[in-house]
């Protein structure tokens, strides 16, 4: 005899639309507590569900919550993400300036990008929205949704910040990192100068998927001096500003570093996330791979900023990364008179490991709905893993 759960987990394909609605309804907390059981029947569950997303926008809420949910085990995110006609799907409804739920599509597109396959979404042309003023290409278009999001300019119910994890996740392919350092036709902007203006926004998402896309794209080292160059990407600012407090430098630092980084305010604070702050740093560090990066960093006085956030940040994975990053600036150049500049080694801390891990791609974060209370907003019931 099959079980209540069993039961209502069949409920999903019933004939009756109230049925249905009914039985995702009461499935929505065991998509986190017992995943197993969407897995019956060689995941038929889960192409109920995809159809469900298709046809039935009034129980689509709780479908997408469920599904979001669903996509951390590595079988359904594999059922889902190959899906192409389903990918689609859910791409058309996310670009609807009317869609309700368009920030949960993010956070399940966020999710399905765990799937290395999803990189060809890259290639996938369909119309845009006339609303969305951008091309045929769905990356352009969802990348062009993030920025309108920011600001609600699109759609009112939606700031697409998750959709940020997407990039990350794809910025961990070539072909990912290829498209946001090449400037598109159809607005003549090179991706990547859409998103780092982001660094500093009020959203932790947002800020973090950010974070986390301009370092795996930095690990593209022939594009190094494209990314730092002032009249090009421009990545510095965007990348020291965040890292940066309100201490005073001496005269003769400040005067070297980017004119974004002199005269700050008094209350100028930096990043609350320290793994945000990690991440900003572990590229400065990838950009030292190069003698062009080196000098550049040394030259803008990247060193006392640095010198600063391993002094204030109570944070080991921060502190490391610091470290790692001054033993490099410090080195001196093969053939080369000695590296000064008056910078000295960072304090080690008892309890750090002597052997410093390579910085590595690093996408964004799962994405997964607790249960909400009724009277929760959408927001509240976000939570990150």
């Amino acid at each position: 005899m099959p079980t209540h759960l069993e039961e209502l987990v069949d409920f999903i394909s019933h004939g009756n639309t109230q049925v249905r609605q009914l039985a995702v309804e009461n499935l929505v907390p065991y998509s986190l507590s017992q995943p197993a059981i969407f897995k019956a029947n060689q995941l038929q569950p889960i192409t109920d569900l995809k159809l469900l997303v298709r046809d039935y926008k009034q129980i689509a809420k709780d479908v997408l919550t469920i599904l979001i949910n669903l996509s951390i085990d590595r079988e359904i995110l594999e059922n889902l993400a190959s899906d192409k006609s389903f990918v689609r799907t859910i791409l058309g409804r996310i670009t609807n300036p009317a869609e309700s739920n368009a920030n949960l599509i993010s956070m399940l597109l966020a999710n399905l990008a765990k799937y290395d396959e999803l990189k060809d979404i890259l290639a996938v042309e369909r119309p845009a929205p006339k609303e969305l003023a951008s091309n045929n290409r769905a990356i352009d278009q969802l990348l062009d949704l993030f920025v309108k999001g920011a600001d609600g300019t699109y759609n009112k119910a939606a700031d697409f910040d998750y959709l940020s994890y997407l990039f990350a996740d794809l910025a961990k392919h070539e072909e990912g990192r290829t498209y946001f350092l090449t400037k598109q036709e159809y607005d003549g902007v090179i991706p990547l100068t859409k998103m780092i203006v982001f660094t500093e926004h009020k959203s932790d998402v947002r800020r973090r998927g950010v974070a986390s896309t301009i370092k795996n794209v930095a690990f593209e080292i022939d594009s190094h001096s494209e990314l730092m160059a002032e009249d090009e990407i421009n990545i510095l600012p965007y990348l020291l500003l965040p890292i940066t407090g309100n201490e005073e430098y001496d005269e003769e630092d400040t005067q070297s570093m980017l004119p974004d980084l002199q005269l700050l305010p008094p209350d100028k604070r930096r990043d609350s996330d320290p793994t945000i702050i990690q991440t900003h740093v572990e590229t400065l560090m990838l950009l030292t791979t190069t003698r062009h990066g080196r000098d550049t960093l040394r030259e803008i006085k990247v060193y006392p900023i640095i010198r600063e956030t391993h002094l204030q940040i109570e944070d080991e994975g921060v502190r490391e990364a610091c470290e790692r990053l001054v033993q490099v600036l410090m080195r001196d150049e093969e053939g080369e008179e000695k590296v000064d500049g008056g910078m000295k080694a960072l304090e080690h801390r008892p309890n750090k490991s002597s052997e410093r891990p390579k910085a590595m791609p690093g996408g964004g974060s799962w994405a997964k709905i607790e249960q909400e209370d009724e009277e929760d907003e959408d927001d509240d019931m976000i939570v990150e893993v």
